[in-house]
């Protein structure tokens, strides 16, 4: 069986992420969705808190067959502890597939892992957690661009860094 690999920074996890979760979900028997630590980011919400946001979200759907958690390693070096697995990444705009496709190619030439890009649904193809931050920051409104169990921890996190 091949498990699906959902890697991101999700900082935090957006409405069109869950969207590609959970459309990988109708795919695959098995998903695994990797909070990649990238060391060189200085993200607004911890690992462990961003696991926790997307697995709240996830559970209000009900997806048993999904797995949420986090490495600080290299999302290949976790797809060769999990086993024959496909990457998939949602893809937004042209930028996107720039980025991404690089990335894919290393991925294969590392561990022999090929990369599946899903085009974002054109609803939510404007959303990326950059825009949401800034968005909450300057007190605007992101109902509907992340989950409602994220808002409040949002404008909680943004609070605390006015102070």
């Amino acid at each position: 069986m091949t498990i699906a690999v959902c890697p991101g920074s999700f900082d935090p996890v957006t409405s069109g992420h869950l969207d590609v979760i959970e459309r990988c979900a109708s795919f695959f028997k098995e998903v695994h969705v990797v909070v990649a630590v990238n060391m060189a980011k200085q993200p607004l919400f911890s690992a462990a808190d961003r696991v926790s946001m997307i697995r709240e979200a996830l559970e209000a759907d009900g997806y048993p067959h999904i797995t949420v958690t986090s490495t600080d390693g290299l999302i290949t070096d976790y797809c060769k502890q999990v086993g024959p697995c496909v990457i998939v990444k949602g893809l937004r705009q042209n930028g996107d597939y720039e980025a991404e496709l690089g990335m894919a190619l290393v991925n294969r030439k590392l561990a022999d892992v090929e990369t599946l890009f899903l085009p974002a649904d054109p609803v939510r193809e404007h959303i990326s957690s950059s825009i949401v931050k800034d968005v909450a920051r300057h007190g605007g409104s992101i109902q509907g661009m992340v989950p409602d169990t994220v808002v409040g921890r949002l404008k909680t996190a943004m609070n605390k860094g006015k102070n």
